[in-house]
Formats: structure tokens, sequence, C-alpha cells
């Protein structure tokens, strides 16, 4: 035989549960409060370049994850979609142009042997063909490493 509690017990517990409510829609979400600490976070954070000066950095691509599941014949025009792909997402440009050396790296074992780690040079450079869309493009080079352990993502002086 279950107890059943009495009424009163149950009606005291509703104003609780009701105010409890009322105040969640006064200050905010749990949510909303999150999204404003972090927007507060990004503003903090260092000043980014704008997207009209050039500027050079040095990034490592792990090309094995984005060829990853690609059947043989596919991989290495895969992998040089995924280095166009990430080139223009770090640099926020749409015409991204890639050097013949990085070309021949990707490709040098073949088409379904693809390095698992490529080192690049990303630059954002002042477009001076005068009916180009774009005022900037990026050009993406190879930079030869021994070794990809530690490396980080370096800002170039040119």
């Amino acid at each position: 035989m279950t107890a059943q509690k009495p009424k009163a017990q149950k009606a005291a517990k509703e104003p609780k549960v009701a105010a409890k409510q009322a105040s969640k829609k006064k200050s905010g979400s749990k949510k909303s409060l999150k999204r404003k600490s972090t927007l507060k976070k990004k503003i903090n954070k260092r000043p980014r370049a704008k997207k009209n000066t050039a500027v050079s950095r040095l990034y490592t691509i792990h090309l094995h994850k984005r060829v990853h599941g690609a059947s043989f014949k596919n991989r290495a025009p895969r992998a040089v979609k995924a280095i166009k792909e990430f080139a223009q997402k770090a640099m926020g440009v749409s015409d991204v142009r890639l050097d013949v050396r990085l070309n021949k790296f990707v490709w040098s074992q073949g088409i379904k042997n693809v390095p698992h780690r490529v080192r690049v040079k990303i630059s954002r450079k002042r477009n001076e063909d005068e009916d180009a869309k774009e005022k900037m493009y990026t050009l993406v080079e190879h930079v030869p490493v021994a070794s990809y352990d530690n490396l980080q993502t370096v800002t170039v002086d040119e």
C-alpha cells in the first residue's frame, strides 16, 4: 500500500516550482548565460588580421583524416581539394592557388598513398589583376620539414 502525501504538502511545493520558473525567465536560461560568457571570451582574444591585409602563416595540414574513407583513385585529388578548402577557411578568400611543388609533394607517392601530413605556408596576397572579383588571393606553398613533431601555427613576416 502506497502512502499518499497530503494535499497541503503538494500545494506548498507548486509555488516553489512556479517561482523558480519565473526567476529563470527573468535572468535568462543557463544556455543563454553560457553564450554571453563565451562571447565575452571571444571579444577578449587577440585582434584578428583584417581580410584585406596581406599575411602569411605556416600550418600543418593533417591530410590522412581528410582523405579517410575515399576510394584509392580519389585520394590524391581529394587531398588537393582539402588543402584548397583549408586555405579558403584559414584566409577567408575564395581564390586559392596551389604551388607546383606542393602539388608534386601530394602526388609524390602516387594517387592512393597520400602523405599523412603536409607543412604549408599560406599567404594572402594582393591581386594585381584589375578584372579580378576579389582584391586578395591565397597562395599555398609547400614547406619541407624533417619531422612534424611539436609544430605550431606561426605567423611569418614577409
